[in-house]
């Protein structure tokens, strides 16, 4: 079990009195030590009801996100990360930079060994969009080459 001391910096989870920014706000993000460092593993978030605005028109958008990282010291506490994403339902930006805002900011706060974001967007005049983005530090270039890759062959495979 985590002590008070492990859980200074996570001030969202728990409190009732819940703020949903309305513009976005990076700075919500709050981050808590990985206890096992030394295991090589996946930490995946599936965010279903992600929203944006088009910086043009102002119209909604609705996408699909996956986060995905290999931990290095810090994680990404859920509820924080929950609000961080709500912060961008009035944040006017293409689907691409969205994603790759969220890529920048989750590399920031967590250092992680490997991240990647992908956007499954609903259609806006018959065109979807998926914007998938990924970062690795030097150990782990090729994985980062080879999930990139994937995305190709998964897009024009459908």
């Amino acid at each position: 079990m985590r002590n008070e001391k492990e859980l200074e910096g996570i001030t969202l989870l728990g409190d009732h009195r819940t703020t949903y920014a309305t513009n976005y706000t990076p700075e919500v993000l709050e981050t808590f030590i990985n206890k096992h460092p030394e295991n090589e593993y996946l930490v995946t978030f599936d965010c279903p009801e992600f929203t944006s605005l088009c910086p043009k028109t102002g119209q909604p958008d609705f996408g699909h996100l996956y986060i995905s990282y290999i931990p290095r010291l810090q994680m990404v506490e859920s509820k924080s990360l929950k609000l961080y994403l709500f912060s961008f339902r009035n944040h006017g930006d293409f689907h691409e930079d969205c994603i790759n805002i969220i890529m920048k900011d989750l590399i920031k706060v967590l250092d992680p060994k490997y991240i990647e974001v992908t956007g499954y967007f609903l259609p806006r005049g018959g065109i979807s969009i998926y914007p998938f983005a990924n970062y690795a530090d030097d150990e782990h270039q090729e994985l980062r080459k080879q999930r990139l890759l994937e995305q190709f062959k998964d897009k024009h495979e459908r």
